[in-house]
């Protein structure tokens, strides 16, 4: 019976039992066997439950050891340990001004163009140009497509005009150019005889160009030219339109580069390798720039989340970025001069007077129309000579107001296309410049003893100087580069600094759930 027993204890299987039951079937009962089987299984759990039970028991103990141990060690030398998270703060907040500064700056390339594959590269062996100022024309054709496509018809803009009335506000400037090209008697001769009849031609020739305007002015060329003449128009619509998201960008990464510099500060407590910093800076500067890109963007669409309401940074400023951008469109591209230009392009060989040409009977001199096309010319170039003119158009044509309120109707992934390109252009180099930025950070702290076992002084002077360098850029970006703004009262213009305003955050709340006593209103607006 003894034998049996070591077999059972080193064999414990109900199969083992049956064997054993076979070639002694006196030894034990069949009865037994099932009791015994079935002991024997309670006892293999009961055992494995133990194991388990020890099991995650040790791995709790060593994890809160893993803590006590990382505590002491920080414990030990606080100041040395909290440079990790400073210079890791700082890494963030640098490394992504830097990615902000190089999709827009320098206008122009900088460097040797070695192993550059494209005038449309950004980049070559030794050498940057804006991302922006590289791409101009790609993204330039990009905003075309949403402006021509999306918010206005020049048919639409144009159709707006009276054409007696622009008929009567060019008259003068074109009497004025035939009296300059003629001799005096015959220029005042021929303007006696036209005079009559002048203004119902040019009525008639107005409200007939307004029905072929698509054909004599093309929308597109004006707005494509606009951006690709000079690039920094193009760097500023998108420097305007994004200050919110740049900012957030910028800033955000002083955050993330904190949080993430403590677990960087507990991977060097516990594992003080050479290589543990500069992994862990490469990580920071990488990390902080992926995120924030995606958080300017995602979620495109509006997501509760319980009482919170989640949406893109830029999504969410829908209405204010639709302001800035018809605001800056009216002002610096669509304007009544750069329309009218575009108009008389190519004097005899252009479209207008060729129009021209069509409409008036033939009996009516080519110097009259050559004048006529040159009249429309000048007052594009001179617009402080003709303010009522442009004054009109641009009141009539209301292009701020028309493309703002249709870029606020555009669905919000449809609207994300309009800031969007910038960062998708090259996105992958500008988060490795972020990481390897953060990886030389790193060795630096390793070489010069920052954030292990160092001089208390090192430490200090680490701390100081990130601390001096993050708040002054915030100081310098209040102070030195607070916008400003023209305003008119009384018919006086006054320059005033730009009111500060409440930003549109990337988490809202929705407001039914806001506490009566947390509801400030527009007290800050």
């Amino acid at each position: 019976m003894s034998a049996f027993r070591s077999i059972q204890i080193s064999s414990p299987n109900s199969s083992c039992l049956r064997a054993i039951c076979h070639m002694h079937p006196k030894a034990i009962p069949s009865g037994q066997l099932s009791a015994n089987a079935a002991s024997i299984t309670r006892s293999r759990i009961h055992l494995s439950y133990r194991r388990s039970t020890f099991t995650t028991s040790s791995n709790s103990a060593n994890k809160q050891s893993s803590f006590r141990f990382i505590w002491n060690e920080v414990k030990k030398s606080p100041l040395q340990y909290f440079t990790i998270p400073s210079v890791a703060a700082f890494v963030g907040l640098t490394t992504n001004w830097m990615g902000v500064k190089m999709l827009f700056y320098p206008i122009d390339y900088v460097g040797t163009e070695w192993y550059r594959e494209s005038p449309y590269v950004p980049y070559g062996v030794f050498g940057w140009q804006g991302v922006v100022p590289c791409k101009t024309e790609k993204m330039a054709a990009r905003l075309v497509h949403i402006v021509t496509e999306r918010l206005l018809t020049v048919e639409e803009a144009f159709g707006r005009l009276d054409p007696n009335h622009l008929a009567q506000l060019l008259l003068p400037i074109i009497e004025d150019e035939l009296l300059k090209d003629l001799p005096q008697y015959y220029g005042e001769m021929i303007i006696k005889l036209i005079r009559p009849v002048l203004p119902y031609l040019l009525g008639r020739v107005m409200a007939n160009l307004q029905k072929e305007i698509d054909g004599i002015l093309d929308l597109k060329s004006v707005v494509l030219e606009a951006f690709v003449r000079d690039k920094k128009v193009l760097v500023e619509l998108f420097q305007k339109v994004g200050r919110v998201e740049l900012d957030f960008l910028i800033e955000s990464g002083l955050g993330f580069g904190f949080v993430l510099g403590l677990f960087q500060m507990m991977a060097w407590a516990v594992n003080p390798k050479p290589w543990t910093l500069p992994v862990g800076g490469a990580v920071v500067g990488y990390v902080t720039n992926w995120v924030a890109i995606k958080l300017l963007f995602d979620p495109a669409e509006p997501v509760d989340v319980g009482p919170i309401v989640v949406q893109g940074l830029f999504e969410s400023r829908q209405k204010e970025v639709s302001e800035e951008f018809g605001k800056f469109m009216e002002g610096r591209v669509l304007h009544s001069a750069s329309l009218l230009e575009t108009l008389a392009r190519n004097g005899r060989d252009g479209e207008l007077y060729t129009f021209l040409r069509r409409q008036l009977p033939y009996p009516v001199p080519e110097f009259v129309l050559d004048t006529a096309v040159r009249a429309v010319a000048k007052a594009a170039n001179n617009p402080k000579d003709y303010p009522e003119l442009h004054q009109y158009m641009t009141s009539m044509l209301d292009i701020e107001k028309t493309l703002s309120d249709r870029l606020q109707l555009l669905p919000p992934k449809d609207f994300e296309d309009l800031l969007h390109p910038v960062f998708q252009e090259d996105e992958v180099i500008l988060i490795a410049v972020g990481g390897v930025l953060g990886a030389i950070a790193g060795l630096m702290q390793t070489r010069l003893g920052w954030g292990g076992p160092g001089a208390t002084l090192k430490a200090a002077a680490t701390v100081f100087v990130v601390s001096v360098t993050s708040w002054g850029y915030f100081i310098f970006k209040e102070v030195v580069e607070t916008p400003e703004e023209v305003c008119i009262e009384e018919q006086e213009f006054v320059v005033r600094p730009v009111a500060m305003k409440r930003r549109n955050t990337l988490v809202r709340v929705a407001p039914e759930v806001i506490p009566e006593w947390l509801d400030f209103g527009d007290r800050y607006q």
